[in-house]
C-alpha cells in the first residue's frame, strides 16, 4: 500500500513536470490540445523561445516525465507479480494511483493553477478571457467521467490482463 501511494506520487510530479515542459518552456501549440476547445483555438504558435535553450530544457523535462510515468506502470506491475497480486490486488493499486492523481488534477491544477494563480493565463494571456470569472475549472464533467468511470474501467482491464499471468 505504501509502494502504491508512493507511485501515485511520482506520478503526480511526473504529470506536473510534464505541464511545466509544456506551458513554460516548450510552448507550442499542439501541447496544448487537453485545453478546452475555446482556450486551444485562442493559443497561439509561439516561434521565439522564452530564451536560448527554453525548448531544449523542455523536452529534456518532458522526456524525463515520460520515463518517470512508464516506470511508475513497470514498478506497479512488476511489484504486483513479485508479490503474487491476483485482479482485486492489480485493479486496487492501479484505481487508487489513477484516482490519487485525478484529485490531484482537480484540485491543483483545475483549481489552484487555472482559477486562483492564473498560472496559464501568466503564460498564454491570449487565453485569460475564457477562464475570466470561473470559480472551477474548465471540465468539471470529463474530469468526473474519467474520476468515476474511465479509469476505474482502465484499472480492471489492466488489472484483468495482469492477472492472466
Amino acid at each position: 500500500m505504501l509502494l502504491t501511494v508512493f507511485l501515485a506520487i511520482v506520478f503526480c510530479v511526473a504529470i506536473t513536470l510534464m505541464l511545466l515542459a509544456a506551458v513554460v518552456f516548450i510552448k507550442e501549440k499542439k501541447l496544448f490540445s487537453s485545453a478546452p476547445k475555446e482556450a486551444f483555438e485562442l493559443v497561439k504558435e509561439r516561434e521565439q523561445e522564452e530564451f536560448f535553450g527554453a525548448r531544449k530544457i523542455g523536452w529534456t523535462l518532458m522526456i524525463m516525465s515520460i520515463l518517470m510515468i512508464i516506470g511508475v506502470g513497470v514498478v506497479s506491475i512488476w511489484d504486483g507479480f513479485r508479490s503474487g497480486f491476483g485482479f482485486l490486488q492489480f485493479f486496487l493499486r492501479f484505481v487508487l494511483i489513477f484516482t490519487i492523481y485525478k484529485i490531484y488534477d482537480m484540485t491543483f491544477f483545475d483549481y489552484f493553477l487555472l482559477c486562483r494563480f492564473r498560472f496559464f493565463q501568466y503564460f498564454t494571456p491570449e487565453v485569460t478571457p475564457v477562464y475570466e470569472n470561473r470559480k472551477y475549472g474548465y471540465n468539471i464533467k470529463s474530469q468526473l467521467l474519467k474520476l468515476l468511470v474511465i479509469f476505474p474501467a482502465a484499472s480492471a482491464l489492466a488489472a484483468w490482463i495482469c492477472s492472466l499471468f
